[in-house]
């Protein structure tokens, strides 16, 4: 079977990157995501995945796995709630956690769109969408479908200036108040030292939102719920994590660069609708 070519954008790229952090998770000892979906695209994509190296794969399934929590958690409040992935890249998330009942909606710019329909299709409680962050013409379609709503963006909104990132999370809190909205948000010193990282050697897209304190997100109409560190994984998820994530992490992050702790992954609920500003 010949192997599908991709041609992506220099953000999109990075989709490329995950999705063979978590193939490779896959043949680990310990899977934290065991996504055997992954596994099978990155077999059957033709690019050469094997320039991706170092400790940033396995933190980026880490991260997955710890948005997957959040997710869980609201679907286990909602069951028959509406999930919405913002940047969806060729993220299966969807597929990990859907309890048979709920909404989803796979949003991404149209080039990222048009690979993940080579391996996914539409259903009715699936629906991928071509279109960006930063424009409206999405939100109608998802706010006809039921709430209450979970957004989640991985990875995405720091390869965004802050005022398109500000403009994108602007639109959800105000369209969606009471939602719930998860994303990760890199401080100045992960922004700044991002060239040092090996994986982001061999991509051209570069970080450009620094967020040091994601609890001031309050005035763009996101009240900060939990946020938490890569060395500090929620409770539910110990048990499926390796040795070294259960109980190194915590001890490395201590001689680790500034970096680390400032990276972050944040829950947030968007204003009500009488006090958004």
């Amino acid at each position: 079977m010949a192997k599908e070519a991709v041609r992506l954008g220099t953000v999109q790229e990075t989709l490329l990157l995950t999705l063979y952090g978590r193939a490779r998770d896959l043949g680990a000892r310990r899977p934290m995501l065991a996504d055997r979906k992954s596994a099978e695209l990155v077999a059957r994509i033709d690019y050469d995945f094997t320039k991706f190296r170092g400790a940033s794969l396995p933190l980026a399934v880490l991260r997955t796995a710890m948005f997957d929590v959040w997710v869980r958690r609201f679907l286990d409040e909602h069951p028959e709630g509406t999930v919405v992935e913002l940047g969806v890249g060729l993220n299966t998330r969807s597929d990990r956690v859907d309890n048979g009942r709920a909404r989803f909606f796979d949003l991404d710019l149209p080039d990222a769109i048009a690979l993940r329909r080579r391996f996914f299709h539409d259903t009715e409680r699936f629906t991928m969408l071509a279109g960006s962050l930063v424009d409206p013409d999405w939100i109608d379609q998802v706010a006809a479908a039921p709430g209450p709503y979970f957004f989640v963006s991985e990875g995405v909104l720091t390869y965004l200036t802050e005022d398109k990132a500000r403009t994108a999370l602007r639109q959800v809190a105000t369209r969606f108040p009471g939602s719930l909205v998860a994303f990760d948000t890199g401080g100045r010193a992960a922004i700044d030292r991002q060239d040092r990282n090996p994986v982001l050697e061999v991509l051209s897209a570069r970080m450009h939102w620094a967020c040091d304190d994601p609890s001031s997100l309050a005035e763009w109409g996101l009240h900060l719920l939990e946020s938490r560190t890569l060395a500090d994984p929620q409770p539910e998820l110990a048990p499926r994590l390796p040795w070294l994530y259960r109980h190194g992490l915590r001890l490395i992050s201590r001689v680790l660069p500034p970096e680390f702790g400032a990276y972050r992954l944040n829950l947030y609920q968007a204003a009500e609708a009488d006090s958004t500003h």
